[in-house]
């Protein structure tokens, strides 16, 4: 049967589906197992999510991964990624990363435990557990998987909590779809505007100091507004990093009267005209699992699943 570190990893399940002339019948799903909990098991698959009650499964094992990226590639993006979300407190633990941004977002305020910590594995997380509490934080993890597996071994043992897991999608830029006509232009500027600043404050739940420099202390980067007849109705932010091969696509935000018409995408392809012509080939962003319309949305336009991750937290 599965574990908790099997999370990430590309499994078989076989579900009972039906009984007929008392015999059962069976239907096997594979896919990446993004969940496993008491009574579910949740599973991403080429035809979308599925939740299988664990009172359905007749069998669950964890097969070879299908094409995965290398080490070294996920350590590539998410050394990229970090450098497109900076946290203003950083240290660092051999190879791990420490970062802290007064609590503003779980990326800029956890652990990246890629590489070698310079010490056994219980050492590192207890170091890691010190190095939060001295600056009054609880501790959190980010876990890419399955490169990180043998962490998130260590953290289960210890009854660290996980939040829901958060897929790493790419796209080569040369790949992204041509635009629609007929919508706004979208304006990129330096700096973010007040109205720009507002719009994720209300997404994100304020912004401190620490989250004006997550924003802005970025050598490439470029704030995303779409108007129409003098009201904001979409923004976004897009970063150049990685020794300039990768566009961040981060805080994409369309107002509720403003969806389902296009102008997320038409944000992203003015935000990868500007990332192309800095020299960036390929784009990346970072979206929940749960959050079935930002994931469909970006599997319109060519996006796939690089690796996952998943926020570690420890017990209060």
């Amino acid at each position: 049967m599965l574990r908790q570190q099997d999370v990430g990893h590309r499994i078989v399940v076989r579900r009972i589906v039906g009984i007929r002339e008392g015999r059962a019948l069976f239907s096997d799903a594979l896919g990446e197992l993004v969940e496993l909990s008491e009574t579910h098991i949740t599973l991403a698959t080429d035809q979308g999510r599925l939740r299988v009650p664990v009172g359905e499964v007749h069998r669950a094992k964890r097969v070879p991964p299908a094409r995965r990226p290398t080490a070294a590639a996920v350590i590539e993006l998410e050394l990229a990624a970090d450098e497109a979300w900076p946290a203003p407190v950083r240290g660092r633990l051999g190879d791990w990363l420490l970062r802290s941004a007064a609590g503003w977002t779980g990326r800029a305020n956890s652990a990246l435990p890629i590489g070698d910590p310079d010490r056994p594995l219980p050492a590192a997380v207890d170091a890691v557990e010190r190095w939060y509490a001295d600056h009054r934080q609880p501790a959190l993890v980010n876990t890419p998987l399955p490169l990180a597996a043998p962490v998130g071994a260590e953290l289960d043992a210890r009854g660290w909590a996980a939040r829901p897991p958060v897929l790493v999608q790419t796209l080569p830029l040369a790949a992204l779809p041509p635009g629609r006509a007929g919508l706004p232009p979208v304006t990129l500027t330096s700096g973010p505007t007040e109205e720009w600043l507002a719009i994720t404050a209300g997404r994100k739940g304020g912004l401190p100091d620490a989250a004006r420099h997550v924003l802005t202390a970025v050598d490439r980067v470029r704030f995303a507004h779409v108007y129409a007849d003098g009201r904001l109705l979409a923004v976004g932010r897009g970063t150049v990093t990685g020794g300039r091969r990768w566009l961040g696509l981060t805080l994409l935000e369309v107002r509720p009267e403003a969806r389902r018409q296009g102008l997320a995408g038409q944000v992203i392809r003015a935000l990868a005209d500007w990332g192309g012509a800095e020299g960036a080939t390929h784009a990346f962003l970072q979206v929940e699992q749960h959050n079935a319309p930002a994931v469909a949305l970006y599997r319109g336009l060519g996006f796939t699943t690089h690796h996952t991750y998943l926020t570690r937290v420890a017990p209060a």
